[in-house]
């Protein structure tokens, strides 16, 4: 099959079931697994005319190249590894909401905050093509599901990117820890695109010049700096707070 990859991880494979069971061809298990997890899902896909093979545990491991794929893997459609920013923004029902990610290489990290988003309503996770992590089985393990809803825009220019959501009337604002406003000092009511940087690095030059504004999580333990994940979840809830106190 042309255009097709491995998954694997129960979240995953369960998701990519219920979101887009037409693209999986097929769904193996560890024929050593004998639990209900594994059962469900083997009805799971049965129920969708997937077809089920039960493997042993060193297929799986070619599979997924020695991944831990909890003895399930399935063969799916590779989805496009990038949508259009103009489609996604074109027939919003409330005010855009946009998690922009920079220099953020990690495949774990880029999972979590795919998660985050899909937990938080974003309408897109924008990133530079190059630089930065793409989509993986590593990734979509991660993200349980998120990348199936959740649409990645990689663009070839992050800063001009920036302008032209700008452009759009969208507020675009980045969390950095040297800022002088702290986040819960802010409005975060209307079209919005929070911009973050990878930890340790942060956001680009570039990237940070063309933020609206900037403004810091504010940290009362000891801990310097949070993952990227956790500062977009702490950085989105706040958004959805606001805008649900205006509801």
């Amino acid at each position: 099959m042309s255009g097709a990859k491995f998954i694997w991880g129960f979240h995953a494979i369960t998701s990519r079931l219920r979101q887009k069971a037409s693209g999986v061809r097929e769904v193996y298990i560890d024929a050593a697994r004998d639990d209900r997890r594994a059962r469900d899902l083997a009805q799971a896909a049965q129920a969708r005319g997937v077809r089920v093979i039960m493997s042993d545990g060193a297929r799986l491991d070619g599979m997924t190249s020695h991944a831990r794929h909890q003895g399930v893997a399935a063969r799916v459609e590779a989805a496009p590894a990038a949508q259009d920013l103009d489609s996604v923004l074109g027939a919003l029902p409330e005010p855009a909401l946009l998690l922009i990610l920079d220099g953020v290489t990690d495949p774990h990290n880029l999972g979590a905050c795919l998660r985050v988003a899909d937990a938080m309503g974003v309408h897109a996770v924008v990133v530079p093509k190059d630089r930065a992590a793409g989509i993986t089985p590593a990734v979509e393990k991660v993200a349980s599901g998120a990348v199936d809803t959740v649409p990645l825009v990689a663009v070839t220019n992050l800063a001009r990117t920036q302008r032209e959501i700008k452009e759009r009337g969208i507020w675009v604002i980045g969390a950095d820890q040297g800022a002088d406003r702290e986040l819960y000092a802010v409005k975060l009511e209307g079209p919005l695109a929070w911009v973050l940087g990878a930890e340790g690095e942060g956001m680009r030059r570039l990237t940070r010049e063309n933020c609206d504004e900037l403004v810091r999580i504010p940290m009362l333990g000891a801990v310097e700096s949070l993952n990227v994940s956790v500062s977009a979840g702490i950085c989105l809830a706040e958004t959805r707070r606001q805008r649900q106190l205006r509801t």
